[in-house]
């Protein structure tokens, strides 16, 4: 369980200032989750901001990430979404380094303070490029294993590099299950009130919306849309969704985002270096590490079936749960139960 301490120790502040933080928890919104082998759910916590992000050369990037937690400790990578950032972590980071994990989160290419190291390099936000950018940093933090948690992106490069490298996954918590994107099934069209919910990926298929994209005040507005629609219950405020936005301010923002959408409908070429890649997952491989998949009950991308649409694409030990009053940015939207899915798959 989660104390002043603990808490204090993770975050790198004083007792008191963590008592502050800690201070009126009681009857804070958090999902519900049923503990499993006999660890304690954690606490919620109330946190703004990570202290000072940290940089470091891996791959094709300069990537920014935010580390929390014991040098030594166990390791979680934690990998967000679109049209998030790191801040979709802020909670559940301190709760799982109060637990004696070592938290990594990163921001993705693309985002925040991530940046290309050649201006020559494509904008490419293919699947596979997106996973081995989390295999270069774990090769040059020297993390040979590693808890993978993640939603949206996060969750389809989590399920890859679970997939494709098995060896550096230790287990693996997903958002909406198995998302690696088949490019053939991808030309199917989905039932209508499924086409509605993606809205914004046929938007981002026209000449107006990259210029949208790459308009600061139509950016803006835009997302957050996205952000009032997609998590309909979530009580957020204008501070929260601006500490994310300021994200979006990265000069290679609008080129990965536009290419991301528009290579999933294949009306955009990727790069021949990841074809082997893609053609592995193109496959559907399974993920044999053991998984549990989280769905949110008012995400609109929540296939149906309770998790069984994606159910024999895990077949290591596996667990599936729904939580209840929930939106699609479910580790911000509901940190406790994030955090204890992290956790309770850890020690499957």
């Amino acid at each position: 369980m989660i104390n002043r301490r603990t808490f204090s120790k993770a975050l790198g502040l004083s007792t008191g200032v963590a008592a502050a933080s800690l201070a009126g928890l009681q009857g804070l919104p958090t999902a519900s989750a049923t503990t499993q082998n006999g660890t304690t759910a954690p606490t919620a916590l109330t946190v703004t901001s990570f202290a000072a992000l940290k940089q470091i050369k891996a791959g094709l990037l300069d990537i920014g990430y935010a580390e929390l937690g014991p040098a030594h400790g166990p390791v979680v990578i934690c990998l967000h979404g679109w049209p998030y950032d790191i801040h979709s972590f802020v909670d559940v980071a301190p709760l799982l380094a109060a637990e004696g994990y070592r938290v990594i989160v990163p921001y993705l290419r693309g985002h925040g303070t991530t940046r290309f190291l050649s201006s020559r390099t494509f904008r490419n936000a293919q699947q596979s490029a997106i996973a081995l950018d989390i295999i270069a940093l774990m090769d040059v933090l020297k993390i040979e294993k590693a808890v993978l948690a993640g939603f949206d992106w996060g969750s389809r490069t989590a399920d890859i590099i679970a997939a494709l490298w098995p060896e550096r996954t230790k287990a693996l918590v997903s958002v909406s299950g198995y998302l690696v994107t088949n490019l053939e099934a991808n030309k199917q069209p989905l039932p209508p009130k499924a086409e509605y919910a993606w809205w914004y990926q046929y938007y981002f298929a026209t000449e107006r919306g990259r210029l949208a994209m790459e308009d600061k005040t139509k950016r803006h507005d835009l997302t957050r849309l996205v952000w009032d629609t997609v998590s309909p219950t979530w009580g957020f405020d204008d501070a929260t969704f601006e500490r994310t936005a300021a994200a979006f301010e990265n000069p290679d923002y609008a080129d990965i985002v536009i290419h991301n959408y528009r290579w999933r409908l294949s009306l955009a070429d990727g790069e021949r270096r990841y074809d082997r890649l893609e053609k592995q997952l193109a496959a559907r491989p399974t993920i044999a590490v053991p998984a549990i998949t989280l769905d949110a009950e008012h995400d609109p991308f929540t296939a149906p079936g309770d998790g069984s649409s994606y159910r024999d694409r895990f077949t290591g030990e596996y667990a599936h749960r729904t939580l209840k009053d929930i939106g699609h940015n479910v580790p911000q939207e509901a940190p406790t139960a994030f955090a204890q899915a992290v956790i309770d798959v850890d020690h499957f």
